[in-house]
């Protein structure tokens, strides 16, 4: 999804990326209560009266109520960003520095033929230092502040969230620390935790909701409850010479269909 080069100091990398994550969740459809059709969003204008395809659509930045300044693909072209193709790595930390609220998605990053050597060599490092290297990257429409770790064979990108991104936990209410430390409940709960601390396997959670949800869609399956397709009708023609010559084309089907086959006679020899 992204091709570019990822440098630290005068070393460059160039590599693609790629998603490491998908989404397994089940999602749903919403369907017309009486046909059980699927329901279309259609991008409307409401002070034209009419809806707008994808090929008219631009962007637009606002800038006050209802006052838009559109953006085209030049502008974000024109951006002076070096981050566009080059993820620069300009500082390391621990990882364990990096709060949990900050990650957002995972990322491979796979070397080209030309940058293998140096790939390893950031990958070992990463990896025998506990540390990982942040930078900047710009893709989709915005700049990414990322984290680049070693991750088995290879590297891992994470975006992370900016930190005015982050919401503070003072907008919550929350309980003040207990002046006796909670005393043999907290012997009870430390006992309670070392019990059940064990390596971490996420192979030994799965996703129960979703397996039950597509159990009781496939018995729908089995037993014939699926909805039937909705009738397939003609779609509405806003040119009124068009409309007019489908009706007339549908009258004469009608005509044929009702009016009864005429007998001929044979003719005698």
């Amino acid at each position: 999804m992204w091709k570019g080069v990822v440098r630290f100091g005068m070393v460059a990398i160039p590599v693609r990326m790629y998603l490491a994550t998908e989404s397994k969740g089940v999602s749903f459809h919403l369907l017309c209560p009486e046909c059980k059709g699927p329901l279309r969003n259609k991008r409307w204008c409401p002070h034209e009266d009419r809806e707008v395809s994808w090929s008219e659509v631009v962007r637009g930045y606002e800038v006050g109520q209802d006052e838009y300044v559109e953006i085209t693909d030049e502008d974000l072209e024109k951006l002076p960003t070096s981050s566009a193709q080059t993820v620069e790595l300009l500082s390391f930390c621990a990882d364990t520095e990096i709060n949990d609220l900050y990650l957002q998605r995972g990322y491979y990053l796979e070397p080209e033929k030309m940058g293998v050597r140096a790939y390893s060599l950031l990958r070992d490092a990463l990896e025998k230092t506990s540390c990982v290297g942040l930078g900047k990257v710009a893709f989709r429409d915005r700049e990414h502040l990322v984290r680049i770790a070693s991750h088995g064979a290879g590297l891992v990108l994470h975006t992370l969230h900016w930190p005015d991104e982050i919401r503070a936990q003072a907008e919550l209410d929350l309980p003040g620390r207990s002046e006796d430390g909670h005393g043999r409940e907290m012997d009870m709960a430390l006992i309670l935790i070392h019990n059940l601390t064990e390596p971490f396997d996420p192979t030994r959670f799965t996703d129960e909701y979703r397996a039950a949800l597509e159990a009781v869609v496939q018995e729908k399956v089995d037993t014939g409850t699926v909805a039937p397709k909705p009738a397939a009708t003609p779609a509405r023609s806003t040119d009124l010479m068009a409309a007019l010559k489908a009706s007339i084309e549908e009258s004469r089907h009608s005509i044929w269909v009702k009016r009864p086959r005429r007998r001929t006679r044979r003719r005698q020899p």
